[in-house]
């Protein structure tokens, strides 16, 4: 069994986690619960910028809160010194209901609103990552009116296809993000945004992708970065004050997994970067950088309580628990793999394969294929680990389930950081025209 940041099993043979025993945690919250290793979190955010400081070079660590996004989140990332990296109005919106510095918010997405995009002028924030040419003309043309001078960087592709799922591989040239490098796209883009009056153009970003276990692609992507940005001061006389490597820096989810320590990801950048730009007397940026599963995924575990289960003799038993697919969508998205216990039995031998069930109405709604346990019954509780990026962003109602709370735990201590849902929550927005309300017939 592998336990990860301050998770083991305590006397009473149950899952703790930031010194919270989960069957306590279970008894005050329900299940399912999302539980986020506060100090794990934490650690991970201070190993990137300890990393950072001793290459020597102007660095941002940006949290990519799409990963997970709360306000406790945004007020975490910002005790930590870190920047944000927000994707839509409603994950802006939370960051500054957090009172997270807008200074240190820089806005992304392939298709940002009118509406959205003048929610983040008026906030002010650091800046904007454009990512089409229509997105271009129309940042310059709001911030304009409003007589602002935003900063953007361009997000570029540059041919990089990282060792991942394809769904979450971003960096090769057929992909709905960015400017390409490699067919001119990107660099009449550099043309185009220094024409704006209204934008002043830092640098350029990339990401490669997700959930990467080697270093090999960030180094090429440095360096094809790099060389782009050579070629944009030798033809264009620009300086590029900001390179944005992007993150997919990958963590375990099962054995199979082999993550690197994230110094290794920051030596490799570093090191490129540095060797690119000493090789061409080029100025060294400053480094950005945007981790977000590799922040917050092995922090989280879900917890849930078994129900049913269903033996199929010589093919398979199904074990149910009360959460599943809309909870936890990524077996159904991605067919991705966890590792799981029984964490009110943690300490007994695992003696049979099951498969764990989600309640959904829906034959896809598998959390875990083929997993050793010990015999469960109904009321144990199950963990599922490394539950922490995108479970809970991706967390929908459907069946009309309502979204599971979430707390922290750090040092004996759990706090409610999103309440569980009610059912008045799920018909909050529901409207019933006028010509459908029940008219009584009077007799």
């Amino acid at each position: 069994m592998f336990l990860h940041g301050t998770s083991r099993i305590n006397a009473k043979g149950h899952l703790e986690i930031g010194g919270c025993d989960t069957t306590d945690l279970a008894k005050q919250f329900g299940t399912p619960l999302y539980i986020v290793d506060e100090s794990l979190v934490r650690q991970r955010a201070r190993e990137f910028t300890a990393a950072f400081k001793k290459t020597g070079l102007k660095f941002q660590v940006a949290y990519a809160s799409k990963a997970f996004c709360v306000m406790a989140m945004c007020r975490l990332a910002e005790e930590e010194g870190l920047s944000l990296d927000v994707v839509s109005d409603g994950e802006l919106h939370t960051a500054l209901k957090a009172g997270f510095p807008a200074s240190r918010i820089h806005f992304h997405g392939n298709n940002k609103t009118p509406q959205e995009i003048e929610m983040a002028l008026e906030a002010n924030i650091g800046c904007f990552v454009v990512d089409n040419f229509v997105e271009l003309e129309l940042l310059n043309a709001m911030a304009g009116e409003r007589g602002k001078r935003v900063n953007i960087l361009l997000r570029i592709t540059p041919g990089v296809e990282a060792h991942t799922h394809e769904y979450i591989s971003t960096g090769q040239q057929d992909s709905k993000f960015g400017f390409d490098l490699g067919n001119g796209t990107a660099y009449r883009a550099v043309e185009q945004a220094l024409a704006q009056p209204n934008l002043k153009l830092l640098g350029v970003h990339s990401h490669i992708g997700s959930q990467i276990f080697e270093v090999e692609g960030f180094r090429l992507a440095v360096e094809r970065v790099a060389a782009f940005a050579i070629e944009v001061r030798d033809k264009l006389g620009v300086t590029f004050s900001v390179i944005n490597l992007g993150g997919g820096f990958g963590i375990r989810y099962t054995e199979a997994d082999k993550p690197l320590p994230v110094g290794d990801y920051v030596e490799t950048i570093s090191k490129a970067m540095i060797a690119s730009c000493n090789a061409a007397n080029y100025p060294l940026p400053e480094i950005w950088i945007e981790p977000g599963r590799s922040m917050v995924g092995d922090a989280g575990t879900t917890l849930y309580t078994i129900g049913t289960s269903k033996d199929i003799p010589g093919v398979r038993k199904y074990v149910a628990v009360d959460g599943g697919m809309t909870d936890n969508p990524r077996p159904a998205l991605y067919d991705s793999k966890y590792e799981a216990v029984l964490a009110n039995r943690a300490n007994e031998t695992p003696t049979e394969v099951v498969s764990i069930a989600g309640k959904a109405c829906e034959s896809g709604d598998m959390l875990i294929w083929d997993i050793k346990l010990p015999p469960a019954k109904p009321g144990d509780l199950l963990a599922v680990f490394s539950t922490g990026a995108y479970n809970y962003a991706m967390a929908s109602n459907y069946n009309r389930i309502r979204r599971p709370a979430v707390v922290f735990v750090k040092d004996g201590q759990a706090d409610l950081v999103v309440a569980r849902e009610s059912h008045e929550d799920i018909v909050r927005n529901d409207l019933i025209p006028e010509r459908l309300r029940k008219v009584t017939v009077s007799q």
